[in-house]
């Protein structure tokens, strides 16, 4: 196996470490890492709560006195400034690894190349991945957010396959299957924030709480908005109503440290957000059912006048649910941005004299 190979494979398996973080590290980046000597990985360490040890620390702490010499592979670049945790790449170099392997560089400004510098100027060989999508995907909504300040929007939308989301009467309980619906509570619960109109509260009284299989509620819940006034009575209080600018709203949000804002909206905010291109990711719980005539459409409002009308876009993401296919999407806007990162992280980590792999 050479050396590429071997790097995407540890890579690969830290991303999956890290991904088990989304929901505690927060506003902190969810990170894996991993210590390996002569080929064998002997350790691996994941971000904990905010506050709490990063995931290198956590991963040198499990093999203190045996990383002298070894390489620490990690999804993002390590810190070298003191925030409400030491810097992790001063123990990197306090504890001897000779080379760091990194998914991809850190787009915070207080970080942004500075851990990378003080790991080379250390002594300490890095190499940065040049091919790091899956890297970046995974950090998305971090990435999007340190980079503009914003938090990364999901329009969640269940419908039949032919893009239905309730009957002609407003019933739409149950479109989609009951694994389809707890991966969607689990997308509530790895949200910050949830979003819904005025008119679903007033139509389906919804909670908006994320919950477990069993109906009891998950450990992590969002915090609510309804765009409009909440009707008295309604199941989603505690929320905030909001009326304005949905734009403003995100604005409001970066300045708070959300990461990931989730719209659940009907069709009508779906539109809206879609035109006004502010949704990042789409993503459809699709089953094979047919509403056809007189059922709703996903998103109500004009367009398609053409075939050069249609949005366009490609599946980041297609699994199988029970019965049902989760579909995900990435707005171009949100691709570009993503692209620009993973630029930028290459220019950098060159210009800084770290080898791209």
């Amino acid at each position: 196996m050479d050396g590429s190979t071997y790097d995407s494979l540890v890579m690969d398996e830290i991303l999956e470490m890290s991904l088990t973080s989304v929901s505690i590290s927060r506003p902190n980046p969810w990170v894996g890492a991993a210590v390996v000597v002569d080929g064998k990985v002997i350790s691996l360490g994941g971000t904990k709560e905010l506050g709490d040890r990063h995931a290198e620390v956590v991963a040198l702490d499990s093999v203190v006195g045996r990383a002298q010499g070894s390489t620490m592979y990690v999804t993002l670049e390590p810190c070298a400034h003191f925030g409400r945790t030491p810097p992790c790449a001063e123990r990197i170099v306090r504890d001897g690894v000779k080379e760091t392997v990194i998914g991809t560089l850190d787009p915070d400004a207080k970080v942004s190349g500075k851990g990378v510098a003080y790991l080379m100027n250390a002594g300490v060989k890095v190499k940065v991945l040049s091919q790091s999508r899956p890297v970046v995907y995974g950090l998305r909504q971090y990435v999007k957010h340190r980079t503009i300040g914003e938090p990364w929007v999901v329009l969640k939308l269940a419908t039949t396959l032919d893009g239905k989301v309730a009957a002609k009467d407003g019933s739409s309980k149950w479109i989609t299957s009951p694994e389809s619906r707890y991966d969607a509570h689990l997308l509530r619960s790895n949200s910050d924030v949830i979003v819904v109109g005025a008119n679903t509260v007033r139509v389906d009284d919804p909670s908006l709480t994320a919950r477990n299989s069993d109906g009891s509620e998950m450990r992590r819940q969002p915090k609510r908005i309804v765009l409009g006034t909440v009707p008295d009575g309604a199941k989603v209080v505690p929320a905030e109503s909001y009326v304005g600018e949905f734009s403003e709203l995100l604005e409001r949000l970066g300045r708070e440290e959300v990461l990931q804002v989730l719209v659940e909206g009907g069709p009508k905010v779906a539109y809206d957000l879609h035109v006004k291109n502010l949704v990042d990711e789409y993503v459809f719980y699709i089953a094979p059912t047919l509403g056809l005539g007189g059922a709703k459409d996903a998103f109500d409002g004009l367009g398609g006048a053409s075939i050069d009308d249609f949005w366009r876009s490609s599946f980041e993401t297609v699994d199988r649910l029970g019965r049902d296919l989760r579909v995900s999407m990435l707005s171009n806007r949100a691709k570009d941005l993503l692209d620009n990162h993973m630029n930028w992280s290459r220019r950098v980590a060159q210009e800084l004299g770290a080898e791209l792999v």
